[in-house]
């Protein structure tokens, strides 16, 4: 018997260093070429930094990275605090199954059902298609995310804190900032993380929502525009910046979602 479970261990072990293989030894080349002298992806010509030094010298990348970061800041801040308040909601009043799987249906449709969705709708209220309008279609599939890593930070709640601070005499909205946000600080915090990354780096939703609009232009989409001539060495570099990016904003959600509960929830 130990024989056996020491082989299926070892199996186990085996499946699990080609997946990690599959998923990123392409990653892995991505940024090893981005370091490449000539640029090319078959021949190493020696190690550079120079296609890093020419990144900061194009205007049409900086402009999109800085329309990016923009729409994805307001995007968050509104996503953030709506999907708070409706995970507070939720957690209040207990739907129904059918209640929880309209909000995590966005997290589910597929991009391109929502992208056109939401641009049929801006086409029958007549909006003008621009960075507003991009910001507008983050949010929406946004909020779904915020909400479900928010209540998964108040499945530790101790509500009985609540009822505390209002018989001391706090108002409720007292309570809620000296009391609930410091709580579930972490986890809305985390849903902060997850939803920029998400919105920083999607493409399909703001491509058909973007407009003509050069302020409206997003990074994914200005590297779509570059690579369809061919994935230059600028290219790669850009990538793994935002590839390294992209990572460590994933790893401080997932560490904020793990944390201990705070003082007064439950243990």
């Amino acid at each position: 018997m130990m024989f056996r479970a020491m082989t299926i261990r070892r199996w186990l072990s085996a499946h699990l260093a080609l997946v990690y293989v599959f998923l990123y030894a392409p990653i892995l080349v991505l940024v090893a070429l981005s370091f490449n002298k000539a640029g090319l992806p078959t021949v190493w010509t020696g190690f550079s930094v120079e296609w890093y030094g020419k990144l900061l010298a194009n205007q049409k990348i900086l402009s999109a990275v800085g329309n990016s970061l923009f729409i994805a800041a307001v995007a968050t801040a509104i996503s953030v605090v709506i999907g708070t308040l409706l995970a507070m909601g939720l957690e209040e009043r207990r739907p129904r199954v059918a209640t929880e799987a309209l909000i995590s249906a966005p997290m589910i449709i597929p991009d391109i059902v929502m992208a056109i969705s939401l641009l049929s709708f801006y086409s029958l209220i007549k909006l003008t298609l621009g960075a507003h309008s991009v910001i507008l279609s983050h949010t929406a599939f946004m909020i779904s995310f915020v909400c479900v890593v928010v209540r998964t930070r108040f499945k530790h709640f101790d509500r009985s804190i609540i009822e505390a601070s209002i018989d001391l005499g706090a108002s409720e909205i007292t309570t809620f900032r000296r009391v609930t946000l410091p709580v579930i600080a972490p986890g809305v915090i985390a849903a902060a993380l997850l939803g920029f990354t998400l919105s920083f780096d999607e493409f399909i939703i703001a491509y058909f929502t973007a407009g003509p609009s050069s302020s409206s232009i997003t990074f994914p989409m200005q590297i779509y525009a570059m690579i369809r001539f061919g994935v230059t060495p600028d290219v790669n570099a850009v990538a793994t910046i935002v590839l390294l990016v992209s990572f460590f904003l994933i790893f401080l959600s997932q560490r904020l979602t793990r944390e201990e509960p705070a003082q007064g929830a439950k243990p």
